[in-house]
């Protein structure tokens, strides 16, 4: 059966976006090439090696990928071997890179490569498959972004559902107008450093599955 002109039309949109996602992680890259090269030496002489955290990923149609991103954290583990909290193991540079977002720019390779997109949901861990609810599914329909609608809209300040609902809309309410209108809005958010996480917390506490009923401000 022959695609309706509606589905033609978003397929050849979609495609546009990947060329666009594409071609601007590129420019991106040769931009910040400097600045990446900068912040691995940094990495480099104050953590050691590793200098990227590569972490397995769900992508679009729930196809695992591996994330790259800056590590921002020790390896410091508790006498049993269980790797001591978050706050516990966030040093300062990692958290000067995690409030401008430098620790994200590895992830523009993710996109050169196809498995991201410039914007769209975040990209979340395969253990979470199991804990969404359907609606929240649909967050996978589309390719996962470095930058979303749910991080111009508070980030980690919000709880999970409020995040899923926001990538939810923007999985409804795609257009190229809505991306341009994110990037611009991310260039402004990163420059605040909103919304880095949660009160208590280092980084987004794990989602469990359910409703979870605190909302913490950042």
């Amino acid at each position: 059966m022959a695609a309706n002109p509606d589905q033609k039309r978003m397929q050849i949109l979609l495609v546009l976006k990947n060329v666009l996602d594409r071609s601007g992680a590129a420019v991106g890259l040769l931009l910040f090439g400097p600045g990446v090269l900068l912040i691995g030496g940094l990495i480099r002489m104050l953590l050691g090696k590793p200098l990227l955290l590569r972490q397995l990923r769900i992508g679009r149609s729930e196809k695992p990928f591996t994330l790259v991103k800056f590590r921002t954290m020790t390896d410091h583990r508790d006498f049993r071997g269980t790797l001591l909290p978050d706050e516990q193991r966030l040093t300062a540079v990692g958290r000067f890179l995690r409030s401008y977002s430098l620790d994200e720019l590895p992830q523009l390779w993710n996109v050169l490569n196809g498995d991201m997109s410039l914007v769209g949901p975040r990209p979340l861990l395969p253990q979470y498959l199991g804990r969404y609810t359907a609606r929240q599914r649909r967050r996978h329909e589309v390719k996962p972004g470095i930058t979303g609608w749910a991080q111009v809209n508070g980030r980690n300040a919000l709880t999970w559902e409020e995040k899923f609902e926001l990538d939810v809309w923007y999985v409804s309410h795609w257009s190229f107008g809505l991306d341009v209108k994110i990037l611009w809005m991310t260039v402004l958010k990163v420059v605040c450093g909103e919304g880095i996480s949660q009160q208590g917390h280092a980084t987004m506490p794990e989602f469990t599955g359910g409703p979870t009923q605190s909302r913490q401000n950042e």
